[in-house]
């Protein structure tokens, strides 16, 4: 079975002007350059990849804030954002968000869809790229909650259903949602300075197709669920 992976980070019910979400756009970008060099060049989309390899972006808070001013990256009070990257149709990668929205459902996101194919696929899904990863949507976002695992995984623990939280193989709980607790070996534990907990399962790739590591996310589920932290997503604290 071939797994296709992403990232993705998510908070609910925290408005913000698009001033500020530009500025945190901006250092996401920059931020997720340092993960990978193939990260630090990105385009608009159009009708076709010739057509779109025309647009490159500059990842610049003056760039989103334009962006976000554009009728077609506004939804209610909310900004979103589509970029994407890669030298070819084959072998591309992906970042999409929607953020400064007052409303508690849909829930705010930034998600990064990682090459999949060649070399630079083999280089980026890796335990500690994508743990990288997800500590720059952290530090640049400030999310409640964050995952870094396959698509199949995630349809195998949640059976089609799109809950708030589960266990992937690189999570992110932000400092609100509680305090770890400690986990059985392999798992990697490390903070994101004073904003929140990294949870990595495994140091090589975690597949679902792996009976161990499906096993040692089943126990990590049971230990997070128990300490509460894979409750629902809540709207962020006023203040």
């Amino acid at each position: 079975m071939i797994e296709t992976y992403y990232a993705g980070s998510y908070w609910l019910a925290r408005p913000e002007s698009a001033q500020a979400c530009a500025r945190r756009a901006e250092r996401f970008f920059h931020l997720l350059g340092h993960c990978d060099p193939a990260w630090t060049r990105w385009y608009q989309t159009a009708d076709s990849f010739e057509e779109a390899r025309k647009l490159q972006f500059a990842t610049d808070a003056a760039s989103f804030q334009k962006l976000f001013s554009e009728k077609e990256n506004r939804i209610g009070d909310g900004f979103t954002f589509w970029l994407w990257t890669g030298d070819n149709l084959q072998e591309t990668s992906s970042v999409n968000g929607a953020c400064g929205s007052a409303d508690p459902r849909p829930p705010s996101t930034c998600v990064l869809k990682p090459y999949d194919e060649g070399l630079i696929g083999q280089r980026v899904l890796t335990a500690p790229v994508m743990t990288e990863v997800l500590r720059a949507m952290a530090l640049a976002w400030d999310p409640e909650w964050g995952v870094a695992t396959s698509y199949e995984h995630q349809e195998m623990i949640t059976k089609g259903d799109s809950p708030d939280t589960f266990v992937g193989w690189v999570m992110y709980f932000s400092r609100l949602r509680g305090k770890v607790p400690p986990l059985p070996a392999p798992v990697r534990i490390e903070p994101v300075e004073d904003k929140g907990t990294l949870v990595t399962l495994t140091p090589e790739r975690f597949t679902a197709s792996n009976p161990e590591h499906v096993a040692l996310a089943a126990r990590v589920h049971e230990l997070l669920d128990r300490a509460g932290l894979l409750r629902p997503l809540q709207p962020w604290p006023a203040g």
